[in-house]
């Protein structure tokens, strides 16, 4: 089978491409280059020049043809504007996500089919099958990858069924440990090369530098909240819905460059100290430009039970899961990547699909995607609406 595999330069894709020349399929490299500007990148940290030198000696090493391709106007269009638009409405997105699935699954894979491939390779820690369903069809089915501390499954949440059938992860069932091995005994020599992180393809960035770009800097109040406040002793669904914080709740203790550079959870960046706890960010008003904080990782304002994805952005990775109105289930949720499966239910309203916890959690943000799990299965996913 000849596979195109998207080489990044490290050891996951590395290692991939390893596999599946040794399995004996007719593979291609290709490294895909999306961000030119390294004014925003701190330095020495995942240069792209440096990855795609790496990714083309590991081709020349595994004996497969090597290209690079440039997606990087695409890349800007469809990531970095969706960024700041998130970013400006006070939202908090993940781009990576995005990432997969308008770049590497769908730019990448057109490119990879016109190559004559018939599927795509990542190094992406998860795994992919398929099953017969009740009308006779195939489903694809998104994994998570054996290793619980690498599961990338939910970076993928927003891929498609056809996306999925041209998709192939062969490390998905390695262990970490167990991969550098395997590229140190191949003689591979990214074998020890440190993980790259940061936003997808831009690296490791100061994400103020990189969001003023285009959002401007505009001092507001950053109003402390008590924990005490009779707003939340009172609120009987505060816990499932954002408290409606105002400028009366609390006191104004400083001043920060602009609402939509925080977001809720946040410690670091508001400068404020002399306090017993930690301030973290409990809520942000875009519209007012103001930033409301609480003193501790306990407080109140942090938690809530219950969050929504809106009718229109349920993305079902398995389309015989969808829910009708009025239709109740139990599943595995997660809302961050690398948080632990917590155990919930969901109810398909016809306002959208409600995520209810077991236990409150903590740092729920409009933006982030919320993922459903039947066991190690992904099953659906969307965006943070509330």
């Amino acid at each position: 089978m000849r596979i195109v595999v998207g080489l990044s330069g490290g050891v996951d894709s590395s290692v991939a491409a390893y596999k599946l020349v040794e399995e004996g399929h007719d593979v291609i490299g290709l490294f895909m280059r999306n961000w030119h500007d390294e004014s925003v990148t701190i330095s020495d940290d995942c240069p792209w020049l440096d990855d795609s030198n790496d990714a083309m000696l590991v081709a020349e090493h595994l004996g497969i043809p090597f290209q690079v391709i440039d997606f990087s106007a695409e890349y800007h269009e469809r990531i970095v504007d969706y960024m700041f638009s998130e970013y400006e409405q006070g939202r908090t997105p993940n781009p990576d996500i995005l990432c997969n699935r308008e770049i590497k699954f769908d730019l990448f894979l057109d490119a990879a089919l016109k190559l004559g491939a018939e599927a795509v390779a990542t190094g992406h820690y998860c795994q992919r099958d398929e099953t017969i369903i009740e009308d006779g069809s195939t489903e694809y089915e998104l994994i998570a990858g054996a290793d619980p501390n690498k599961d990338q499954s939910y970076f993928l949440c927003q891929l498609t069924q056809y996306q999925l059938k041209h998709a192939i992860f062969p490390i998905g069932n390695m262990l970490k440990p167990d991969l550098r091995l395997v590229a140190k005994n191949a003689g591979i020599h990214t074998a020890d090369k440190k993980d790259s992180q940061g936003l997808c393809f831009i690296g490791k960035v100061r994400l103020p530098d990189f969001l003023q770009q285009k959002l401007s800097v505009k001092s507001g109040d950053i109003i402390q909240v008590s924990n005490e406040h009779s707003t939340f002793k009172s609120s009987q669904k505060a816990v499932t819905d954002p408290y409606t914080l105002t400028p009366e709740m609390g006191s104004i203790i400083g001043q920060h460059q602009g609402a939509h550079f925080f977001t809720v959870g946040q410690r670091k960046g508001l400068n404020v100290g002399g306090k017993l706890e930690p301030l973290y960010v409990i809520g942000t008003d875009v519209i007012t430009n103001t930033v409301y904080v609480g003193q501790g990782d306990n407080h109140i304002g942090l938690m809530r039970s219950a969050l929504l994805i809106t009718k229109e952005d349920v993305h079902w990775v398995l389309p015989s899961h969808k829910m009708e109105i009025g239709e109740t289930r139990k599943y595995l949720l997660r809302f961050r990547y690398r948080q632990p499966l917590q155990t919930g239910k969901v109810k398909m309203t016809e306002e959208g699909l409600n995520l209810y916890f077991d236990k409150p959690q903590k740092g729920i943000t409009a933006g982030q995607f919320a993922t459903l799990y039947d066991g190690n299965k992904l099953v659906a996913s969307g965006p943070i609406k509330a």
